[in-house]
């Protein structure tokens, strides 16, 4: 790897640990018993993911802040992101966003402890699971709301033949992301992102978390499955039309 490569998968790592930081941060916040800000709602869910990703991007901007496989993978097939570098940007993701749900649990543990009573929501800090368990239904909006993602980064992002989504694009990727919260997000909980969802499920797992139960793995395929095939869907758009 070069230099320049290892400091981009060093950006990546460190954006995503952000991101899911404070994106699985609110959902703890939220949910937890005896946090403040418990029951405050889904409309600040989608606020603080929204904002969530805002900081990750600051911190990665030199990367490009793909913070997601999905987005690599979408930007290599539009031809705007060489292809050797979706592996090593995606496994700098995936720690990341390990590493941040593991500082999630260590910040809020007195309140998962809290909940130990509770094994779904602590469960759902982590991670999506759908409201109505309908596998291809499921598939199907974690794959739109991840085409109008990646739609919407290619169509914004993007100057000449290079897509960044750094300073200049982190505004409107947080509204992007907020808007799809609250329009899209309702069915699976919007993961579109498997370093925001197999990760944090892969470190609940792992974790000494007082009272949990399972990882739900035979849910864990769909986040990462529906987000590329929109990623994918959406590139080829992008292509065809611009």
């Amino acid at each position: 790897m070069s230099p320049e490569l290892i400091h981009n998968c060093i950006l990546e790592f460190l954006g995503t640990l952000v991101l899911v930081l404070m994106g699985d941060g609110v959902c703890a916040a939220t949910t937890l018993n005896k946090c403040k800000a418990q029951g405050a709602g889904w409309v600040v869910v989608a606020l603080g993911w929204g904002f969530a990703v805002m900081s990750g991007v600051f911190v990665a901007h030199d990367s490009g802040a793909h913070l997601n496989p999905a987005v690599s993978v979408g930007l290599a097939v539009a031809g705007l992101f060489e292809w050797g570098n979706v592996l090593p940007y995606a496994v700098s993701q995936m720690l990341g966003g390990f590493c941040g749900a593991v500082l999630v649990w260590l910040f809020y543990k007195d309140h998962f402890d809290a909940t130990a009573d509770k094994p779904a929501d602590v469960l759902g800090c982590f991670c999506t699971a759908p409201a109505i368990k309908n596998t291809w239904n499921n598939v199907f909006s974690e794959a739109v709301a991840t085409f109008v993602l990646i739609l919407g980064i290619l169509c914004f992002g993007t100057y000449g033949t290079v897509v960044n989504i750094g300073a200049d694009s982190a505004l409107p990727v947080t509204f992007l992301i907020m808007a799809i919260g609250m329009s899209l997000g309702a069915t699976t909980g919007y993961a579109m992102n498997a370093a925001r969802d197999l990760a944090p499920r892969l470190a609940h797992a792992l974790l000494p978390i007082k009272g949990k139960k399972g990882s739900d793995w035979g849910y864990s395929w769909v986040p990462v499955v529906g987000p590329l095939l929109g990623a994918v869907v959406a590139a080829l758009v992008y292509t065809a039309v611009y």
